[in-house]
Order: structure tokens, then sequence, then C-alpha cells
């Protein structure tokens, strides 16, 4: 897939999450920059944290990358402006909302 489509499935999916759960906040363009710069986090820094986070993630089955999702999601929302998270349970939950949107709109489209 291109990376224009990954980028526009990322801005709608940040949509449908903020509109869902009330403990994140986003205007329009900081949806836009928001799915920009978690883009850029997701491609650079993620893999990285993936590796250095490796032994614990094999110990939880896995289950630490939603952690490790979080607190990029968390580093997005320091950066960007307009983008809010109130916590760390909401960016945790707004990674796994985020992730379903994402596969479900991957499948239609």
């Amino acid at each position: 897939m291109t990376i224009i489509a990954n980028f526009i499935f990322m801005a709608i999916a940040i949509g449908i999450s903020v509109a869902i759960l009330p403990g994140v906040e986003v205007g329009v363009w900081s949806a836009l920059g928001a799915a920009v710069v978690l883009g850029i986090v997701s491609t650079f820094i993620r893999p990285i944290l993936l590796f250095l986070t490796l032994p614990i993630n094999v110990l939880t089955l896995g289950l630490f990358t939603w952690v490790v999702n979080a607190l990029l999601i968390l580093l997005v929302a320091a950066i960007v402006p307009g983008f809010r998270v109130k916590g760390f349970g909401w960016a945790l939950i707004f990674s796994i909302v985020l992730t379903i949107i994402i596969g479900i709109l991957k499948a239609i489209f």
C-alpha cells in the first residue's frame, strides 16, 4: 500500500477513534498532524523500542507491544499541538481502537 493511503487511513482512524473515546481530543488539522507524526514515529522509533523491549515482549507473549504503542501515542500527543490524551490508560485504549479501525479500513479498501 502506498504511503499516501496509509496516511489517509491513519487520519480517518484517528478521527473515528477520537469520536468514540472521550479521553482523547483532537482538532481537524491536529488529526492530520498527528497522523503524519504518528506515521514517522511508528516508522523510525517504534522498531527500536520493540527491539529494546524484546525480552519483556517475549515474556508477555507480545502484549507489551500495546504498552510501546501507548507510549508512542503519548509522545505524539506531546509533540502535536491540539492532540491531547488524558493519561496512559486512554493512550492504551486509543492504540487498540486505532489498530482495529486501521485493520478494518485496510480490509475494506
